[in-house]
């Protein structure tokens, strides 16, 4: 077994993009429980937002089952009430609900006006979104004509959600040419409607129908499909739920496969109705026979926050320096990472437990320094991790219910015994983060953090790649503002030689800048420490502490924007800079990034693959160089460069509007985010063998060039997955689009001889001329790829990219124009009896008069 620290996500960029949540949501009897519907703590408070989702959720609940044919229902839902509204007798403490393991998000729109419901979805067909977000007006039902009733639109999201299926409209291409038919982009076919365009001109608005383009066969620009509201068939709930009739989604017999829609693209034409049957969910139960319970909610408020460190001091934390390790990274956490207002305990443990500090309520410096003096100075004896964590329990109880808390457990030490508490744990309802250090921390760690939704890290003893420090700066509150947590903007080690120096920067931008700490660690000697602003001044008054091997610097006030340097210089011993920050504003929304693995096991050859959200409040930014660092067991790293180029993307569901053009803006800033650890099993001795095929291809498109060339683009996979350089291509055709998914390699080849694939995440461009095919005017042309790497394993089949040839009709002469210009007229009064016309000449170029 072997297990590594996904740690580290340094973010250097223009604009960034992008991860999968810890949901409590479970199927029981046909029910959905566990549903969190957090409310933003920016949300100002308003009782009748809280009624408004329990009547979304009541309403939804219904139209899922009939939808679903009696399957499945909503069953409870805790809704999470923000800190700062007021309380109420009917409003109860959470216990592992929080805004981090939230499934729906109730938000201020970002940018304002842009109040339409979207789910987050990162990963492939059939596999679960991230998290559903909804603003306060379209709750009050003030986006009624845009996205229909609240309950139908929530069950739009919550298909994308639950069980991965996308759209079936395409807000990018709305209509597409089949058989020298103009269709718009709908499921099922048989929905019925108009197409229209509205044109608008000094103030007056008129809706016209659509104009078809001669030469390209087209729609005009700005054309739409208007469905009826009352139309024949029931679907499709992912086509357009607000229309009256659709009560269903789109299934095998009714699914329009040709349609070039999101659904098609990524489910391999796949009908949403096919999709959600493959689904555990749909596996696992059968239909009721009874009509589903209405939905019951609890109404939950967040509270101050509660957390106990419980430390190992075990014997073996002597070993590679890692009780200093424990103080410094206890120190940043103590100093920095915790909240202001928040109550904070210390036990420590080797065979038995020890209370160094009971619940002390965090006002300022004078706390959090003695805090810090608790943290343990010695180590020896054995490990008890379940007297470590009973003691915390004791000591949360004295002053608040265990419900809700977290508890730190760091440990370095092995213990069989850890089993025999995880009864206590459950009944608890603490959440446990789990900070495993060394190769010989107990594996049962993790099941304490799955089993409480507590976040998982690992460190190993290699103080250069900051791990200790990392896993305590990644314990900031799930549940307070964004304003009021730490965020990480740089993470950095280094092993120093003679005198060498550790050299850099780090960009404060203008959404951080409060509570600014640089903080030094090393391993032997006090270094050179040199720091300036971007201004060029030179920074001192660093807090040095000696015994615990480490400095820090405070920034009053707001950090400057900028570019900070820094310069340290050693001999034989190893450096770490870490630099943490908070939101400069408390209305600027702090750029934030999240990284997580697509699951915390993985079986080779199956892959690991790392997912990272950036956002600013719940904007994406987009376009950012993201590197993730991979530390095992041992202390090795790998760095791999993370793709935004399609194959991660968020998709926003309904349709999102374009991107600010703020985003096209280059700003530089930098972010360091503790991704958790994860545990690779099965994994073959060197040389491991290759058994990575190169990734789907996801993004192939196709247009005609000329009347005879088609020209295809696509970003180019790796030989193993989306690394190095795939072998070969192998491109078909075929005039039958199912044909061409079902039968791929008996399909017509295109001559690849030419096309040598380019690096991974390079843009592919290919053209060609269709041969021994019938390629002639109205032929619908299907087009896939397949990556083939150097061993002869094979992608799978792209996404089926179409073009249609349209040969425009001959247009006939126009006719001459008449000798003189035709007068236009328009009455401009009437007066009873007598009519007054006003006559206008138009007329361009010269008019010539002679009188005589």
């Amino acid at each position: 077994m072997g297990s590594f620290k996904n740690s580290v996500f340094i973010l250097v960029l223009h604009l960034l993009e992008g991860a999968l949540s810890d949901s409590l949501i479970q199927l029981n009897n046909n029910g959905y429980e566990g549903i969190v519907i957090a409310i933003d703590p920016n949300v100002p408070e308003d009782e009748t937002l809280i009624q408004h989702i329990e009547d979304m959720v009541t309403d939804a609940s219904p139209y899922l089952f009939e939808a679903t044919e009696k399957r499945f229902y909503f069953k409870n839902v805790a809704i999470l009430i923000p800190e700062n509204w007021k309380t109420k007798p009917e409003y109860v403490k959470p216990k592992l609900e929080t805004y981090k393991n939230a499934d729906v998000l109730v938000a201020e729109p970002n940018p304002p006006g842009n109040d339409g419901p979207y789910t987050e979805q990162m990963g492939g067909c059939g596999e679960k979104g991230d998290r559903i977000y909804l603003t306060p007006d379209f709750l009050a039902g003030k986006k009624l004509p845009q996205y229909g009733p609240q309950g139908r639109a929530f069950v739009h999201e919550w298909a994308h959600l639950r069980w991965g299926v996308f759209n079936e409209y395409n807000n990018d291409q709305k209509f597409y040419l089949s058989k020298r038919k103009l269709k718009p982009v709908i499921c099922s076919e048989d929905i019925t409607g108009k197409t229209v365009i509205q044109k608008c001109q000094g103030g007056s608005c008129v809706t016209q129908p659509c104009k078809t383009d001669r030469k390209t066969g087209l729609y005009e620009e700005g054309c739409e499909f208007i469905p009826q509201q009352s139309n024949n068939d029931k679907a499709s709930i992912m086509y357009s739920q607000s229309i009256d009739t659709v009560v269903e989604f789109c299934k095998e017999k009714n699914h329009n496969k040709e349609a070039p829609n999101e659904q098609n693209k990524k489910c391999n034409l796949r009908s949403t109705w096919e999709v959600i049957q493959d689904s555990e969910d749909f596996k696992t139960t059968t239909p009721m026979t009874t009509q589903p319970p209405k939905p019951t909610f609890s109404l939950l408020q967040i509270g101050q926050r509660i957390v106990c460190l419980v430390l190992d001091k075990s014997g073996s934390m002597t070993i590679g320096n890692r009780l200093n390790r424990l103080n410094q990274a206890g120190k940043l956490f103590l100093l920095q990472t915790v909240e202001q207002g928040s109550w904070v305990g210390m036990v420590t443990f080797d065979s038995a437990a020890y209370v160094q500090s009971e619940l002390v309520q965090i006002n300022g410096a004078t706390e959090r320094d003695a805090l810090t003096k608790s943290l343990p100075t010695a180590a020896s004896g054995g490990t008890s991790i379940c007297s470590g964590l009973r003691s915390a329990f004791t000591v949360i109880k004295k002053k608040y219910p265990t419900d809700g808390a977290e508890i730190v457990l760091l440990t370095d030490g092995e213990d069989n015994s850890i089993s025999t508490c995880f009864d206590e744990v459950k009944q608890s309802g603490a959440i446990i983060h789990t900070v495993a250090l060394g190769p010989s921390a107990a594996p049962e760690l993790e099941e304490l953090s799955k089993m409480t939704g507590g976040l998982q890290t690992y460190a190993s003893d290699q103080a250069q790649n900051n791990g200790l420090v990392d896993a305590f700066a990644a314990l900031s509150s799930g549940n307070k503002a964004v304003s009021q947590r730490s965020i990480q903007l740089e993470s950095r080690g280094l092993t120093l030689q003679n005198n060498q120096w550790m050299n850099g920067t780090v960009t404060v931008d203008s959404t951080v800048g409060k509570d600014t700490l640089f903080l030094i660690t090393w391993t032997t000697n006090l270094p050179q420490i040199l720091l300036w602003d971007p201004s060029g001044k030179k920074q001192d008054g660093f807090v040095v502490d000696t015994s615990t091997k480490m400095a820090y610097l405070q920034i009053p006030d707001i950090a400057k924007i900028g570019t900070w340097k820094y310069s340290l210089q050693a001999s034989s011993q190893t450096l770490t800079l870490t630099v943490t920050s908070r939101a400069s504003s408390a209305t600027l929304p702090p750029v934030t990034v999240t990284a997580k693995m697509n699951q915390d096991t993985g079986k080779f050859p199956s892959p690991m693959v790392v997912y990272v959200k950036v956002h600013q409040g719940t904007k994406p930014i987009l376009r950012a160089k993201v590197t993730a660092l991979i530390e095992s067991v041992d202390g090795k790293t790998v760095t791999l460069e993370l793709l935004d180029n399609g194959s991660g993307e968020v998709k926003w569901n309904p349709p999102r509007p374009e991107v600010n053009k703020d985003q096209d803006k280059q700003v530089c800033f930098s972010r360091t985010s503790s991704g958790g650890s994860f545990v690779a099993t099965d994994v073959p001795k060197a040389p491991i063998p290759d058994l990575f095929p190169p990734c789907k291809i996801t993004d192939l498109k196709a247009k005609l060039q000329g009347d005879n060339l088609i020209n295809l683009t696509w970003t180019a996979p790796g030989d193993d997955y989306d690394l190095g350089t795939a072998d070969k291509y192998i491109i078909k055709i075929s005039t039958n689009i199912l044909e061409l998914r079902d039968k791929f390699n008996e399909s017509l080849q295109v001559n690849t001889t030419h096309l040598i694939p380019k690096e991974a995440n390079s843009e592919e461009v290919f053209v060609f001329k269709p041969e021994a095919i019938t390629f002639t005017n109205g032929t619908d042309l299907f087009i896939a790829i397949q990556a083939v790497d150097k061993v002869s394993l094979k992608s799978e089949i792209s996404n089926i990219a179409q073009v249609s040839l349209f040969i425009p009709p001959e247009i006939p002469p126009e006719k001459p124009s008449p000798s003189l210009p035709c007068p236009d007229i328009s009455i401009n009064s009437t007066i009873p009896g007598i009519h007054i016309l006003k006559i206008m000449w138009k007329w361009l170029g010269e008019l010539q008069i002679s009188l005589g």
